[in-house]
């Protein structure tokens, strides 16, 4: 698709409906800071009276049977549009969805989000036949203010993922701004989100990805203390330049999931047949020796669930503290904290100031393997701290429990979220024109 020929695909449009938007995400814009982070043109800073604006949102939604099964991200978007749609917009959304191998694909098609959004809007979405092309342009050309066109996946198209100039110049078309309030793909240098900055006069962060850099960013500069970092998930490996960066501020980390075995095993404690990463143990071992030596307390789980089957109804038990001689035995494996460490970690959370949390503590897809990540969701709930949820599969425990309107702070970025927290320069952001 180099030539980038416009695809063909039917023209799909939405529904009307409304509904109350996503609880963390309705209050008020933060301030922005003295910072390079933040150091760059809002959205709020546009005029775009009949103006066309292209805005990079990040749709990229989970599917079941064509249905949107989890729209946190959609509504991560909603405040961004309406402030622009009030402004008299003519509003042009591009995203992308799934990772489509070689062009079109009905299972990746926007068709389900445009649906979605104008249930949530409550006026209709047009969804454009493709993302380029002469018909686009067309669509987009008779767009009136107020009104919205969201362009088909630009993942269609390799020349998105590879940043090709003249797909960022297709895709940026006549509009006369540019608004990105993806986070979620802003450590992508794709075109949608840095190549479009190019060719066009301004480009502004939304409302969402200030938000996000001020919570993941600016909050995190001098966190009220004490600072407590969670940490779960399957691989040390994926999380180690954040518990590196972070160690530097942290009073303390709390550490779960399948990367917790790794910690035990390089301890030298039986772990059965749980996860590990077997070529990470001096790895782990070095982080243990730096939280010591820098004074941080790194708490793993006292104990820990396990099972012999992994599936739903399987039957688990808790093995004994580790200090008391617990272990896995061979032919189970660990699925979750265990009773003492939920414990111990809901008493680290009370006493914290700041909390973030990235990783679930075990597999709590699973209903009976979900007891310690429901816990540290319930515990973090119930704290008068500034709780941040990190991204990821946190962020989908935490909606899944119906506790997502007692966070402070919900983050929409997976990889995106960790490379801020790393300390690293996002490509999406830095692209953005300087305030």
């Amino acid at each position: 698709m180099s030539d980038l020929n416009p695809l063909p695909s039917p023209l799909h449009g939405g529904v009307d409906s409304s509904r109350k938007k996503h609880a963390s995400l309705d209050s008020k814009p933060p301030v922005r800071r003295d910072a390079s982070a933040m150091a760059k043109l809002s959205i709020r800073d546009l005029d775009v009276s009949a103006q066309e604006v292209l805005m990079r949102v990040d749709f990229n939604c989970p599917l079941k049977d064509g249905v949107i099964t989890d729209d946190t991200r959609i509504q991560g978007a909603v405040p961004s549009i309406r402030l622009l749609l009030a402004g008299g917009a003519k509003l042009v959304l591009c995203s992308h969805l799934g990772r489509p191998v070689s062009g079109p694909e009905a299972k990746f098609s926007l068709a389900p989000t445009a649906t979605r959004l104008a249930e949530i809007l409550g006026q209709p979405v047009l969804l454009a036949p493709d993302c380029i092309g002469s018909e686009v342009a067309a669509l987009r050309a008779a767009l009136l203010p107020g009104q919205v066109l969201l362009l088909e996946n630009t993942r269609f198209y390799p020349a998105e993922e590879a940043n090709e100039a003249s797909f960022a110049q297709a895709l940026a078309g006549s509009a006369d701004c540019y608004v990105n309030d993806a986070f979620g793909t802003a450590h992508r240098a794709h075109a949608s989100t840095e190549g479009v900055t190019h060719f066009v006069k301004k480009s502004a962060m939304g409302l969402l990805m200030e938000r996000e850099l001020e919570y993941l960013d600016g909050k995190l500069q001098n966190p009220a203390k004490p600072f407590l970092v969670i940490m779960g998930g399957a691989k040390v490996s994926d999380k180690i330049q954040v518990i590196t960066a972070l160690m530097e501020k942290a009073d303390a980390f709390l550490v779960g999931g399948a990367m917790a075995n790794t910690f035990r095993k390089a301890q030298g404690y039986q772990v059965g047949n749980s996860r590990v990463e077997a070529d990470k143990l001096d790895l782990a071992l070095d982080i243990l020796a730096k939280a010591e030596s820098k004074g941080v307390r790194f708490l793993l789980p006292a104990d820990t669930r396990i099972t012999q089957e992994f599936k739903e109804g399987a039957t688990t038990q808790v093995t004994a503290p580790y200090e008391q001689g617990g272990e896995t035995p061979d032919g189970w494996e660990g699925i979750d904290i265990g009773d003492v460490a939920i414990e111990e970690f809901s008493a680290e959370i009370a006493k914290a100031k700041t909390i973030i949390w990235n990783g679930p503590m075990g597999v709590f897809e699973i209903a009976n393997f979900s007891k310690g990540t429901r816990a540290i969701a319930e515990a973090m709930a119930k704290s008068d701290a500034i709780t941040i949820v990190g991204g990821g599969d946190s962020v989908t425990a935490v909606n899944q429990f119906g506790l997502d309107d007692q966070m402070t702070f919900i983050s929409t970025g997976g990889g995106a979220s960790l490379e801020l927290l790393e300390g690293k320069v996002l490509p999406g952001v830095a692209a953005l024109t300087d305030a």
